[in-house]
């Protein structure tokens, strides 16, 4: 399995061995971000990207996430300090047209458009407002999650959002490897699916925020880029296999996608979490409990002690 997930790490598509199974076309994109430093570059960016290039300090790396969870919480923040500015413009906008509309100078139907920019405002104020519930909630997941990390009971942060990446990864490639799969869900590999195309353009955009390795150095926002770059990979997947497995076209609505969807997924995840890392204190505590017990029944009956 591991050289599988080595290669492709490296190649982001690999041809079906079935013949007529159809082929997507596209072959070789690198998972690295890197690139060539142009002619005449200076010492200073040689030394910029000799850095960059640098892996985290362990430290750095076991915090990732939780210093991407508290940038995340703060643009949730920013957004519900903006939501409530639209909804103080908005509601002076409804106090205008009310006032133009008693001297006749506008329409009933520009009252009814101002009070629905407020009422669509309100909304996303409330959305925003769920937001921040649910990155506070990521900073508290992240947080009972680190000493699992310095322990080395749980994966290093982008290791694990690799290990997701991967995951994905083997399940598409069955699909273009796998004769039988190819026959009975020709979909899977053909590139004018709808559904494919948008897998396939969130696949390009994960791989190219791809880290080359988990101690590759990562600013907190670059984490976010690909976690959220990952995540919006498995849902495309899914949807495209749901639609191929059901014979039918499963993109989602509008509504599907809002900020409420966002936080219940979130919310999800981190509760998971949060309780295997419950689940796993109990049984150190319980462990612990039971060996002092021991100890002591030990003591008590030992002549000598």
């Amino acid at each position: 399995m591991e050289p599988l997930l080595a290669l492709m790490a490296e190649w982001w598509w690999i041809g079906p061995a079935a013949a007529g199974a159809g082929t997507v076309g596209w072959i070789g994109v690198r998972s690295t971000r890197r690139r060539a430093l142009p002619a005449g570059a200076s010492t200073t960016d040689r030394a910029a990207r000799a850095w960059a290039n640098r892996p985290m300090s362990k430290s750095a790396a076991r915090r990732l996430e939780l210093d991407a969870a508290v940038l995340d919480l703060q643009h949730a923040r920013h957004a519900v300090t903006r939501g409530r500015a639209e909804v103080k413009i908005a509601d002076a906008e409804v106090m205008r047209a009310q006032a133009e509309r008693a001297a006749s100078r506008v329409s009933p139907d520009a009252v009814s458009r101002a009070r629905e920019r407020l009422v669509g405002a309100q909304r996303e104020l409330r959305a925003a407002a769920a937001e921040v519930r649910a990155r506070r909630a990521g900073v508290r997941a992240a947080k009972a999650l680190l000493p699992a990390i310095r322990a080395g009971s749980a994966p290093l942060p982008v290791a694990r959002l690799l290990g997701e990446h991967d995951a994905v990864l083997v399940r598409w490639m069955a699909y273009e490897t796998d004769p039988a799969l190819a026959i009975d869900f020709p979909v899977m590999s053909d590139p004018k699916s709808p559904l494919l195309a948008e897998f396939l353009r969130a696949h390009e955009r994960a791989q190219w925020l791809r880290p080359s390795s988990p101690t590759a150095r990562l600013e907190p926002a670059d984490f976010l880029a690909y976690r959220d770059a990952v995540r919006a990979l498995t849902q495309a997947f899914e949807r495209a296999e749901r639609a191929a497995r059901h014979g039918r076209d499963d993109r989602p609505g509008p509504a599907s996608t809002d900020a409420w969807g966002r936080m219940a997924s979130d919310w999800a995840e981190q509760a998971q979490r949060a309780l295997a890392w419950s689940i796993e204190n109990m049984g150190r505590a319980a462990s612990t409990s039971w060996s002092e017990r021991t100890s002591k029944r030990g003591r008590k009956h030992d002549p000598d002690a």
